[in-house]
């Protein structure tokens, strides 16, 4: 997941132009004490801010911005041009990027609640001002008055970002009555203050359980190892990744697994809903104002997708190829509980409930594919898997990694990075890796862009600076953090997020790095996701934690061919979600938690724990995917068509290929339209056929399975 910043409007970055800057330029030295000089004429970014200095520069931003906007809308239309009008917005927008993430992402990261408290008041401010600032009609109208002077006499990436800014400003209303900009103004500086709430309430979650030894049968003993004890000797099990993923694929008591699973999907039930409900109510009314028959029709406009209609025809497709092999896979997994149940004497309500599912999945790939996952997680620990990672992303990508010493982070387990081009010596970036869970921090895995990568005011071009945020287990009692593979799915797919933070090379900071249509955001990092279901790449990543002894033939091969274990029911639940979001943004109310039991049932079989609501934590609605959680399976298709077509077939660790790839994929970041990547590299129009092959529906020389 790649998180996207502002629910109610986009920002606007930056470019480069050889050209004398304005007088207001002075206005946007970096004088913020957030950013402290560095090498090359770039910027330091500053984690150790006081919750009293972060509201003092988050008002001081706000204020600098302002005034270059107060500046531009005082121009005199008949005199806007590329320097005072474009340059200037372009410079503060900039400046604004490389300050605003200083103050606002300490909310998922810090260890200081105070800090974290006075970064989400800072985002709070912020979304509002981004408001402010999006609906400036008097900026607007002098942009629009630019774009007709110079039509024609802009290189394709500023008129790219000419287009842009005037589309946004029509998206926010601007050519439309002033009652009706107020109406939408208060509406989406509303929708900002409760999706920073919905999800501030899910990373203050600190719900447990206590169980005893024998509730956690089935349970690793480098499990149990990890867990707090309390005073009468039982286990104390969070709802993290780390603990509720291996509890529910392991566990053997069906009461654990029920009582975890109500649990996972009650987080923030009555405050999450209640906010899920106003920001459907209102994200339904701004796509009225703005004459869009839903939200789902409003976001999807600037997607691949272009509109509802394709999103649902391109589920019901996937539903109708997944249908028959999901319900083949939901009776073999209602037949291994019927036999566990008269094994060991337990009472068969004849379904699988919510709470079964992981376990029986998990039972699926060792029955079918014989994977001892209490074996291959020893081959798995962090160090070696990171060691592996950052190696094959360097030889493929032609980039060097060096760790900075001691790096100014915000936490002590956090390390850093500096990314070069390994051709020409020239500094691309840095990355931030902040591993485990931790109190009052994030509760997934995300990237998060700290800042945009392109040229600033004075002409130089600036470093990007990304963080990957997750969730694996500490080391703790003699064990290291082992990852079960599926995590390692996850790192490589964030990985992937980060470097296309970092590889792109546009001029504007408006199209840097992750900007590009959210139907396509994912697939550069779902591509990189082979890599962990390859063979010499599984090696280079693993290693026994005692002795570095590699994986056994025979368990990796098992491995590898167990990834067409359950693809039906894992499809479909993607297929389950992604109908679920665009329900609840194709119309203004619905009864969120039926909206979800609903259609899990009729699709995947599997009925919603009662008393449940998933959706009240289900943070992609809040957290910049609403309307667009399709994109995943989207993005996938495109994804497996570019490994298949060329990694695959010449070489997955092939630097000429992966050079290629950084050219046509990375480094246009969002000065290209998705589709025109896709076909450039792949040299012809996209297919479907390598999404299914690697489903397993479908064999390579095109036979159905």
């Amino acid at each position: 997941m790649f998180w996207f910043r502002s629910a109610a409007c986009p920002t606007l970055y930056c470019r480069v132009f050889q050209l004398s800057r304005m007088p207001l330029q002075t206005v946007f030295s970096i004088a913020s004490r957030g950013i402290s000089q560095g090498e090359n004429g770039n910027h330091a970014l500053r984690w150790d801010l006081s919750p009293d200095e972060i509201k003092t520069h988050t008002d001081n931003l706000i204020n600098r911005t302002k005034t270059a906007y107060d500046h531009i809308g005082s121009l005199d239309v008949e005199t806007v041009s590329v320097q005072n009008t474009l340059l200037t917005l372009a410079d503060a927008k900039f400046n604004y990027a490389a300050s605003r993430h200083v103050l606002d992402f300490p909310q998922f990261v810090s260890p200081c609640k105070e800090v974290r408290s006075a970064s989400t008041e800072a985002e709070k401010k912020l979304a509002k001002f981004d408001v402010e600032i999006s609906m400036r009609e008097d900026v607007f109208h002098r942009v629009i008055a630019l774009q007709k002077k110079l039509q024609g006499h802009l290189t394709p990436e500023e008129n790219r970002f000419v287009h842009r800014i005037v589309t946004l400003g029509k998206r926010n209303g601007l050519h439309l009555a002033k009652e009706i900009q107020e109406e939408i103004k208060r509406a989406s500086k509303l929708i900002s203050e409760l999706s920073i709430e919905f999800n501030r309430n899910l990373n203050e979650d600190t719900t447990a359980l206590v169980f005893s030894e024998r509730e956690l049968g089935g349970l690793a003993e480098s499990y149990l190892n990890g867990l707090e004890r309390t005073e009468d000797g039982r286990y104390q099990v969070t709802l993290e990744y780390p603990h509720y993923y291996p509890l529910m694929k392991r566990c053997h008591i069906p009461e654990t697994r029920r009582r975890m699973e109500t649990a996972f999907h009650s987080r923030c039930k009555e405050e999450n809903t209640a906010i899920l409900e106003q920001l459907m109510e209102l994200r339904a009314k701004v796509a009225s104002l703005l004459g869009f028959s839903s939200h789902a029709d409003y976001v999807l406009e600037l997607n691949m997708a272009r509109n509802a209609n394709h999103v649902s025809d391109f589920l019901d497709k996937l539903y109708t190829r997944l249908k028959p092999i999901g319900e083949k896979e939901r009776k073999y997994l209602l037949a291994l509980k019927k036999r566990e149940c008269l094994m060991k004497g337990l009472a068969f309500d004849g379904q699988v409930n919510a709470w079964d599912l992981p376990y029986y999945m998990n039972q699926v790939e060792q029955v079918k594919f014989a994977v001892n996952k209490d074996k291959l997680i020893e081959y798995f620990p962090l160090h070696t898997v990171t060691r592996g990672l950052l190696g094959i992303y360097q030889e493929l990508l032609g980039l060097t990694f060096t760790q900075v010493p001691a790096p100014n982070a915000w936490h002590e387990s956090v390390d850093l990075y500096a990314v070069r081009d390994a051709a020409t010596g020239d500094d691309i970036g840095r990355f931030y890796l902040d591993l485990h869970p931790r109190e009052g921090k994030y509760g997934h895995a995300a990237c998060f862009g700290l800042q945009p990568g392109c040229v600033g005011p004075d002409g130089e071009r600036r470093l990007a600076v990304a963080a990957m945020v997750a969730n694996f287990t500490k080391p703790r009692k003699g064990w290291p953090s082992l990852l079960q593979h599926h995590e390692v799915e996850t790192y490589f797919h964030e990985f992937g997020h980060v470097m296309h933070e970092l590889c792109s090379k546009t001029v504007f900071s408006e199209f840097s790095g992750t900007q590009v249509e959210t139907d396509f955001v994912e697939v550069p990092s779902q591509m990189l996701e082979n890599w962990v279901w390859e063979e010499p790449s599984l090696r280079r990543m693993s290693g026994h934690y005692k002795d570095g002894s590699p994986i056994p033939d025979a368990l990796l091969s098992k491995l590898i061919a167990s990834r067409v274990a359950n693809t039906g029911m894992m499809n479909l639940r993607q297929v389950v979600l992604g109908k679920v979001d665009q329900t609840l943004h194709t119309t203004a109310c619905a009864d969120t938690a039926q909206v979800f039991a609903t259609h899990s049932e009729s699709i995947l079989g599997i009925p919603a724990t009662p008393g449940t609501n998933m959706t009240a934590s289900f943070s992609h609605l809040a957290g910049g995917y609403d309307g667009q959680y399709y994109g995943y399976l989207w993005s996938e298709v495109y994804s497996m068509d570019i490994f298949f077509s060329h990694f695959k077939k010449e070489g997955i660790m092939n630097p000429k290929v992966g050079r290629a790839y950084r050219k046509a994929i990375l480094e246009p970041g969002g000065s290209v339209d998705g589709m025109d990547m896709l076909t450039c590299f792949l040299g012809r129009e996209p297919c479907e056929d390598a999404f299914f092959q690697c489903k397993g529906l479908v064999h390579p020389a095109g036979k159905k399975s």
